[in-house]
């Protein structure tokens, strides 16, 4: 059984959803520490061919506290952010075909943090044919007091995992020998490029998966997130 592990983001990029695709079960953290300024309520999109970030406000609180613990912010102005989407995209040839996902999402009436951003990952596989379970950590019954390349391990063995496939991005941070010696293969994916027309402007790479399903039919997406990257 192939096994992943990943904090939940805010309409990620397509790599996240080749490594859920990837893997047989997909482990979203919600008990791991928020990290301010990274990309859990917050993402890139484009507008007038250039990069632009959109974001989730979030209730003010200790940045200390783990994601679950986290709320968005009571004057959280849903229609403001549909709205960024629909001026950004509206003349973007699957607009139809991706905006009533997109307000399915914004709208959905959730306070608390992980509990949007899960509904959202849960929702986009749904649209996208991805049918890899997925499971939360606090969910599975082991030492959560354990960090980094320890609690991945002990997640592995908890759901009996014979691979652990992680983003190329963490490949200073696991030992393939240590796996090893616990029985696991260590896989990394990495995405390959995938270009497509945005409104006849330079191509801009890595975008939210809202500008890839705004300028890409499903079955070319689907393709993509199945066969576009390299396990390593």
């Amino acid at each position: 059984m192939r096994l992943a592990i990943m904090q939940p983001y805010f309409f990620p990029y397509i790599g996240y959803f080749q490594l859920i695709a990837a893997v047989d079960m997909f482990i979203v953290y919600d008990n791991i520490k928020y990290t301010k300024k990274g990309w859990i309520n917050r993402n890139r999109m484009l507008q007038n061919g250039k990069d632009m970030m959109f974001s989730l406000p979030l209730k003010g609180d200790s940045d200390t506290l783990d994601v679950f613990q986290r709320k968005l912010a009571a004057d959280f102005n849903r229609d403001k952010l549909l709205n960024q989407f629909n001026e950004a995209y509206r003349r973007a040839p699957y607009f139809a075909q991706t905006l009533p996902l997109v307000e399915q999402i914004v709208r959905y009436e959730e306070a608390n943090l992980f509990h949007f951003l899960h509904h959202s990952i849960v929702k986009t596989c749904e649209h996208l044919g991805i049918t890899t379970e997925i499971g939360i950590s606090s969910g599975i019954a082991i030492d959560h007091d354990l960090k980094n390349q320890n609690k991945v391990l002990a997640l592995c063995e908890a759901v009996g995992a014979a691979t652990y496939v992680n983003a190329i991005g963490g490949m200073e941070l696991y030992s393939k020998k240590t796996f090893q010696e616990k029985g696991i293969a260590l896989k990394f994916i990495q995405s390959k490029s995938f270009e497509y027309p945005q409104f006849g402007h330079a191509f801009v790479p890595w975008l939210s998966i809202i500008d890839v399903m705004m300028f890409n039919p499903l079955d070319t997406i689907q393709t993509c997130i199945s066969t576009n990257y390299e396990l390593i």
